[in-house]
């Protein structure tokens, strides 16, 4: 006998196309508008499945799915909701429902998921979580925000190890605090570190802790990172910078469970859910002999994409009111943008992603006198006047002087006394930078170890400035 699909829309249009595109699968379909509807079948044991929506006129879906659950629980649900945030999808998923598909939906991919919720028994959920409404981590309707959440939520119900990959800016970090704020471990401590921003040298204290007198200096045992995420989530932020000693601990901790302190000789029990992110290609690294192959599949058993703003536009007005919520919790006066400034920020590139976006509007709300934000404001603080600057021009110092001067001159004769957009030095600066950098990894082959000596920088440093300023390293070459 076909399955029977239970739908719950008070939308006619909905549940016409459902009921068309699953007969068509070979299923017998009962559609209802209201909460109530669907209830009579289910308690009369009705059904082999539901689709529910979140919005019903008499009841939430969200309130009707542990009824469901407790008198059915064998019941797979499947929650559609044109509410497409991350909250939806994650208390979907604690709610216990099988998959959560937002709204507008492909018809392929829901009569998919239906066959697969129809052969897969279901697992009972901890529904009593309760997420916080009042802020979420993440801001987005776009499809590709879609499938982050989804992720997200399936992710939530495990302790899985994650490797989230995106460029900077994209929110890594969020993400990995979503996942320890609505998973298993929320009651225990989430600790980030970021490789990058620690001194080689001091890694492996840093993770696993020392003894008194490990090292020079350590007069006093010290507690590591593991230590302080026992029970919780440990985020290794730039896990591309880790270096190889430190690793070979890491992929002990993953394998056996323990690891021991610098100068220690007894093994530590821990349990803590390992989080790592990194903007590098990790599989590149692997080939230069500067990542364990071992520990990349270790960490990557789940791995995410956070996608570029470029490749999410439609996301920047719903950002936008985000970040302009932010700044009026910060004191700043209630700012609005015209549509014409947000089709100018569409149409930008955003090489600094979502961080870009924020601290463009956290300025903007500062700067604007106005109410209303404008695109000639936007105009001004995205035409990157550094880029006029003639740092790299091989005259020297005068002539980017003479530069400066008559950036400034040109501005102030086009814009009257009103000053130009902050950050003139440190535009000024990464113009010079940019050259500097790219003329001494060039005379060292590409050699970052000798250029650091060469520029007096500390090695992660160099790495930092290489990533933030997007330069490619070519091995091997040598500037003519």
């Amino acid at each position: 006998m076909a399955a029977t699909i239970l739908v719950c829309d008070d939308d006619s249009a909905i549940r016409t196309v459902l009921n068309q595109a699953l007969g068509r699968a070979g299923y017998d379909v009962r559609t209802t508008g209201t909460a109530a509807g669907l209830w009579r079948w289910i308690s009369a044991g009705e059904g082999n499945l539901v689709i529910t929506d979140v919005v019903l006129p008499d009841e939430s879906g969200f309130d009707l799915i542990p009824r469901i659950k407790r008198m059915r629980p064998e019941l797979p649900i499947l929650v559609m909701s044109a509410q497409n945030t991350l909250l939806t999808a994650i208390t979907a998923a604690e709610r216990g429902a099988f998959e959560y598909l937002p709204k507008p939906f492909d018809l392929k991919e829901l009569t998919s998921v239906v066959a697969r919720a129809l052969q897969s028994p279901q697992s009972k959920r901890d529904t009593s979580l309760e997420p916080a409404e009042d802020r979420l981590p993440l801001i987005g309707r776009s499809p590709a925000m879609q499938e982050i959440y989804r992720v997200i939520a399936r992710l939530t119900q495990t302790d899985l190890t994650v490797m989230i990959m995106g460029e900077s800016g994209t929110g890594k970090e969020l993400v990995a605090r979503a996942l320890h704020d609505y998973g298993k471990r929320r009651h225990g401590t989430f600790v980030a570190v970021n490789m990058a921003a620690i001194p080689k040298e001091l890694v492996e204290s840093e993770l696993f802790g020392h003894e008194r007198g490990a090292f020079t200096g350590a007069t006093n045992r010290g507690v590591g990172r593991f230590e302080q995420a026992e029970g919780g989530t440990l985020f290794l932020d730039e896990i591309g910078d880790m270096p190889l000693e430190a690793q070979t601990r890491l992929l002990r901790v993953l394998q056996q469970g323990e690891y021991t302190t610098v100068g220690g000789r007894t093994p530590i029990k821990t349990d803590v859910r390992i989080i790592a992110a990194t903007n590098r290609d990790l599989r590149q690294l692997i080939q230069q002999g500067l990542f364990r192959e071992d520990l990349y599949y270790r960490l990557n058993v789940v791995p995410l994409r956070l996608p570029p703003l470029r490749e999410r536009v439609e996301d920047i007005p719903d950002l936008v009111r985000h970040f302009l919520r932010k700044a009026e919790d910060e004191g700043l006066p209630h700012k609005t943008l015209d549509n014409e400034a947000l089709d100018m920020l569409r149409r930008h590139r955003w090489p600094g992603n979502v961080r870009e976006l924020e601290n463009l509007i956290r300025r903007l709300a500062v700067l604007q006198s106005g109410d209303a934000i404008s695109a000639s404001s936007v105009g001004a603080e995205l035409k990157e006047p550094a880029k006029t600057f003639a740092a790299d021009s091989g005259e020297g110092p005068q002539s980017l002087a003479a530069s400066v001067e008559q950036y400034l001159t040109q501005y102030f004769h086009a814009q009257g006394d009103r000053l130009p957009p902050p950050g003139v030095y440190d535009r000024i600066v990464q113009e010079v930078e940019r050259p500097l950098i790219s003329i001494c990894l060039a005379a060292t082959r590409g050699n970052q170890i000798r250029a650091a000596q060469l520029l007096g920088l500390n090695r992660n440093t160099l790495r930092k400035k290489i990533r933030d300023l997007g330069l490619e390293v070519i091995r091997g070459l040598r500037s003519e």
